[in-house]
């Protein structure tokens, strides 16, 4: 089991990561944390920030009670702020809101408040420290990333296959697109360690076909790979049904009814992740204790697709699951950006 402490190697990543996120002498951080937070994690945090010389303050707040029908993990939604106005007030004062909640507050409903007043924000992902060092965010990356923003946003519609019958077609006009290399210096930009995606929040009614998860494809909110396949419709961007009889699919529907919620059915963002350093094979290779799963989400070449939350559509629920698929082909106005699972032309690595 690995062990949870501090490590100077561990501190030298945070220091890095943080300069990388345009944070040192004098800059305003509010590190924000919950009382179910991994410790070492708002511990590196904090000494990383003094070490940099930042001006900062800590806000750590209580976890909130239950009230999820279901164990909620892994959504980049965390209710710990609890639209506590001393700690909004606090955070909307700061340049940049380093995130070590156990959730993330990437979803959360207190965060449009706060990026309008110009706050940037790192998430610290609840990942042992060791997943977090393998995959440190590096100065490369970022212009791929941005490139494949471009696209996305250039691009009016998405088209993603497989081999295994997956045909989802994406209508991207008038949606808003964005990702992280894992760091970022421009007012209200997001950024979350592990890193390396890009997204496209659709709007309404524009995501329509079919997905099938394949044998080795990911479950996040499960932290499973999948043994057997499923087959997902999608119509006007909600799951209208979920086929399978293996065990995989039965949790899937499970899970979704669970929420007695139509928008858990919804999706929520689309595409794909660039990150050379995030390793499929990983997950075999740790107790689910020590991640949160988000090094998966970012791994290269794999579509990823996600349900629940999706404020520019509309929709808000804690009922959510992070999909990365392998092996698929994600086109952009019929240029692939991915093919089989292996980035194409400029963005490749």
């Amino acid at each position: 089991m690995l062990q949870e402490r501090i490590e100077g190697k561990w501190l030298d990543c945070f220091r890095r990561v943080f300069r990388l996120n345009g944070i040192g002498q004098r800059t305003t951080v509010a590190l924000v944390y919950e009382t179910q937070s991994r410790p070492v994690l708002a511990h590196l945090s904090e000494l990383a920030l003094y070490d940099l010389g930042a001006d900062f303050c800590m806000i750590k707040m209580p976890t909130p009670p239950q009230t999820a029908p279901v164990p909620v993990k892994g959504t980049g939604t965390s209710l710990a702020i609890q639209h506590n106005r001393a700690a909004i007030t606090a955070m909307k004062a700061c340049e940049v809101i380093v995130d070590c909640t156990v959730e993330g507050m990437i979803h959360s409903p207190e965060w449009p408040e706060i990026e309008a007043a110009g706050a940037r924000i790192l998430v610290v992902t609840n990942e042992h420290p060791e997943i977090l060092e393998r995959t440190e965010p590096f100065a490369e990356l970022g212009p791929k990333v941005d490139l494949g923003i471009e696209m996305l946003r250039a691009a009016s519609e998405m088209r993603v296959t497989s081999q295994a019958g997956t045909d989802l077609v994406v209508d991207l006009r008038d949606a808003p697109c964005g990702g992280t290399a894992g760091f970022g210096t421009a007012p209200g930009h997001v950024a979350h360690w592990p890193g390396g995606l890009c997204l496209a929040f659709p709007g309404p009614g524009t995501v329509n076909g079919r997905i099938v998860m394949d044998v080795g494809d990911m479950n996040l909110t499960f932290k499973t790979y999948l043994t057997g396949r499923i087959d997902i419709t999608v119509k006007d961007d909600f799951v209208t049904d979920i086929r399978g009889d293996g065990l995989d699919a039965i949790q899937f529907r499970d899970y979704m009814a669970a929420w007695e919620d139509r928008e858990a059915y919804g999706l929520s963002h689309v595409g794909w992740g660039m990150n050379p350093r995030a390793r499929w094979v990983s997950g075999a290779l740790y107790d689910k204790r020590d991640m949160q799963a988000v090094e998966f989400r970012a791994f290269a070449g794999n579509f990823l697709w996600s349900t629940g939350a999706n404020q520019y559509a509309g929709r808000f629920t804690e009922g959510h699951f992070d999909l990365p698929m392998r092996n698929c082909t994600i086109t952009l106005d019929n240029t692939a950006v991915v093919k089989e699972g292996v980035l194409q032309g400029d963005l490749a690595l």
